[in-house]
């Protein structure tokens, strides 16, 4: 157990308790109200958990209230210009020293110029003498280290030097780099472009963002891009209207400092019907904050949902804080830039950020500004932290709300938020008790083991609810909660549940009201006190594992990768027009890939499929259901959906992640993985990404036909034409029959002939056959005569017929009768 885990040690929580209050009475003496009033609440809420969990400690619960009164009483300072612009030139000199130790001249030169101006600017506004000193000393060291840098700046190279372009300062980088979305003749003189110049977790290595020490997993594919995949990668980039490139090394040196205050061009969110109802102003920070900050200390306790619909991304924030915090990881905090050189997110007084957000496929770059919308009672209309002056929860929020299409969002669900930020794979286990689909025990006992090992997050999510049942029950309809502990004691089964709300809690079994369920055994063995609890309405609560199963709808579980060993990806269009509409007979033409298991033991092996979403009414509306369908064919093509039938049939969802998991003895043979749709009507873009402990190989079925052999032949059976199958021996040589001719000695020819007529017609090639349509593939034939054919099963049966076939090399077709 995690000392460092709230509810898990009464001394521990004591201790950061008492610290907490020292912290607070310390920036209150200086004066320093904001973060003052940010310790005040910690300390509160901390003791009152001690409190909660049995604590002895005389007048706990006293102390802990004063503190929630002075913070109360606290009045926020704001800044004066003066002070903002010389965060700003302190900071513009930070970034300048910086890329000046990286040897970036250009850019330290551009920004010690900047520091200098934003200096004198300063010293010529001001009377106080202390501060025209500190401003003046500054803008003198800038200006002399600047000068320095341009000495040693080589002279401009000529327009007409076929030397390379020199390098422009805030020069934007496009997606997948310079050059990568050139045109097509461009594309033949640079090739293939690096997987890993786009993101070093999709090629080579992948490991959590921000997790130094874990080990990373190793790819298996290929290291660069195709040409195909640039293609996809740039089709859905453009997400909401807005374009959202590759994330790049480079990206981590961009630039962060200007002079005036940074406006996104990108313009403001688009605000929900709520927010409108009570918006007031756009604010920045130094509008609110006395002292602002990215983060001071990482805490579930903090964040806070407002009035936008997104319950589902402050839960994902709200276990990805109890994460970092419980297991002193980094998850999502290394998301957000800029950093120092500790990597830890810093506060930008010039206003911009960037967030690095795993979107379609790939991490992306998401750039905003710090403006936030502010209500007509001077309360932030988007989640914050409690804490005024830390600004993680907002930016994060804001950034993930502009790749949506704004703060008017839709909702999503835990696992498609959770994977944005933090790449672990998604899992959805619906709550259905009764169903051979849940055993609600094994589930349990799963996710209680992963997760105090750290192997996952979660989150629950309630269902349709009644007014009343809801309101009876202290839970809220459709809405998601971050499942902060999971305990088995004394034969019962309990979760520790946090609504983002921060109030509003559960009223039913062990709840703080529930006399009858908690013993002074149970309590004792939780350490938990359910009077302290109903002093203090945070949002969190305990409830039996028989209450979720009847109160909430789904699980959603994201899983760290590094469970596994071995991965790689792939991205793929599907054209709408390729194949039939639905997947009842034909899946020739569906995306296929051959998986094959490189082991002689057992393995697990994950494949998940992410369908990329461009537009926020996809998810208010999406029409799309797909899954991954698994064969055992000796990991050959496939055509017909259930003959053989699949080794794992996928259900079929609307989610855009749908996730396949097989725990597999020693392979016998490869596996044949089919893309599928309950029913096409749209195009679609996606990524495979497979997971698995032991090495393996991921090949994509590529046809070896080439559209120019296309021969496409109408024919009928009519009268004695209609012959029959060879079960019918005085009529089935009266059919149609057609020659191919092959006009080659080589033995590598590849055809492909595919027959539809009817559907209530059986039909085939011989005696092979399925309703109304059959397909023959013949690989590595020789050159030569082929006589071809087509019948129905029964004599007798008139229809047209349609005869493909498709060849990798010419040849000729002539109808013998």
């Amino acid at each position: 157990m995690d000392d460092d885990y709230h509810g898990a040690d009464v001394e521990t929580l004591q201790r950061e308790g008492t610290n907490l209050a020292h912290q607070a009475v310390t920036c209150d003496n200086a004066q320093r109200f904001d973060m003052a009033i940010f310790y005040y609440t910690e300390a509160a809420q901390t003791l009152l958990a001690a409190a909660q969990a049995g604590s002895n400690y005389p007048s706990l619960v006293e102390k802990a209230t004063q503190y929630m009164l002075r913070a109360e009483q606290l009045k926020e300072v704001e800044k004066s210009q003066q002070q903002t612009d010389l965060e700003k030139a302190r900071f513009l000199l930070s970034e300048a020293l910086d890329e000046d130790e990286k040897g970036d001249v250009e850019d330290a030169i551009e920004l010690y110029t900047e520091a200098v101006d934003l200096c004198i600017k300063i010293r010529d506004s001001t009377q106080d003498s202390g501060l025209k000193a500190k401003v003046t000393k500054m803008a003198t060291q800038a200006l002399d280290r600047g000068e320095q840098l341009k000495k040693t700046l080589k002279p401009a190279t000529s327009p007409a030097s076929p030397s390379a372009p020199k390098h422009l300062p805030g020069r934007s980088i496009p997606p997948l780099g310079f050059n990568a979305f050139a045109d097509e003749e461009e594309e033949k003189k640079q090739g293939a472009r690096p997987r890993s110049a786009v993101n070093q977790t999709h090629q080579g290595t992948l490991s959590a963002p921000g997790v130094a020490g874990k080990r990373s997993l190793t790819n298996v594919g290929p290291s660069s891009y195709t040409k195909d995949e640039i293609a996809v990668l740039r089709a859905t980039s453009r997400i909401n209207g807005r374009e959202y490139v590759p994330f790049m090394s480079v990206d981590r040196r961009e630039k962060f400092g200007c002079l005036d205050a940074f406006v996104d061009r990108d313009g403001k969110l688009a605000l929900s019907p709520k927010q409108k109802q009570q918006f007031a102003k756009w604010v920045r920070p130094a509008d609110f904050c006395d002292d602002p900050c990215m983060i001071y200390t990482i805490s579930s306790f903090s964040i806070r949902q407002t009035v936008v619909s997104d319950c589902s991304f402050v839960a994902s924030l709200a276990i990805s804080a109890q994460y970092e915090k419980r297991f002193r990881k980094k998850l999502i905090t290394s998301i957000i830039y800029p950093q120092n050189r500790q990597g830890e997110p810093v506060y930008n007084p010039c206003g911009k950020y960037m967030v690095k957000l795993n979107l379609n496929g790939v991490w992306r770059k998401v750039i905003v500004d710090d403006t936030l919308p502010m209500s007509k009672y001077g309360e932030l209309l988007c989640s914050f932290s409690n804490n005024r002056n830390e600004l993680w929860v907002s930016i994060l929020e804001k950034a993930y709300m502009k790749v949506m299409g704004g703060y008017d969002f839709p909702g999503s669900n835990s696992n498609i938020d959770l994977h944005a930020l933090t790449e672990w794979i998604p899992e959805r286990v619906a709550i259905r008790p009764g169903t051979s689909e849940f055993d609600a025990d094994k589930e349990f006992n799963r996710l209680l083991d992963r997760f105090h090992k750290g192997h996952c997050l979660i989150t629950v999510a309630t269902g349709e609810l009644s007014e009343a049942e809801a309101d009876r029950a202290g839970l809220v309809p459709t809405h998601a909660y971050a499942v902060l502990d999971m305990r088995e004691v004394k034969g019962k089964k309990l979760l520790m549940l946090k609504n983002p709300w921060n109030h509003l809690r559960w009223k039913g079994n062990f709840s703080e009201n529930d006399t009858a369920h908690w013993t002074p055994e149970l309590q004792k063995a939780l350490n938990y006190d359910p009077k302290s609890a109903q002093m203090f309405d945070n949002g969190v609560f305990w409830i039996d594992y028989d209450s979720v199963c009847r109160f909430y709808d789904v699980f959603y579980i994201n899983w760290d990768p590094e469970l596994f060993k071995f991965t790689t990806c792939m991205h793929h269009t599907w054209h709408a027009k390729e194949g039939p509409k639905k997947d009842s007979y034909n899946i020739g033409l569906n995306p296929q890939y051959r998986l094959e298991l490189k082991t002689t033991q057992g393995a697990a092996v994950w494949i998940l499929l992410t369908r990329h979403i461009v537009d926020k009414a996809d998810f208010a509306d999406n029409k799309e259901f797909i899954t991954v369908l698994v064969y055992k064919t000796g990991g050959k093509k496939v055509f017909y959906p259930y003959d053989p039938p699949p080794y794992r049939d996928g259900v079929r969802i609307n989610s855009p992640h749908y996730l396949c998991k097989l725990v597999e003895s020693p392979p016998t043979e490869p596996y044949t993985l089919v893309i599928s749709q309950y029913e096409k009507n749209n195009t679609i873009h996606y990524t495979l990404r497979v997971y698995a402990t032991c090495d393996f190989s991921l090949t994509r079925f590529t046809d070896p036909y080439r559209s120019q052999y296309d021969k496409k032949i109408n024919g009928e059976w009519k009268g004695a034409s209609a012959g029959g199958c060879a079960n019918n021996r005085e009529t089935y040589t009266n059919n149609p029959l057609y020659q191919v001719k092959i006009d080659n000695a080589a033995t590598d020819n590849h055809l492909m002939i595919e027959l539809r007529g009817p559907k209530q017609y059986s039909v085939g090639f011989e005696v092979i056959s399925v309703p109304g349509f059959c397909m023959l593939q013949l690989s590595n034939i020789s050159g030569g005569v082929y006589n071809i054919r087509p019948c129905t099963f029964r004599q007798g049966k008139e229809g047209p017929f349609f005869l493909d076939i498709s060849s990798s090399g010419p040849f000729t077709v002539t109808r013998l009768q």
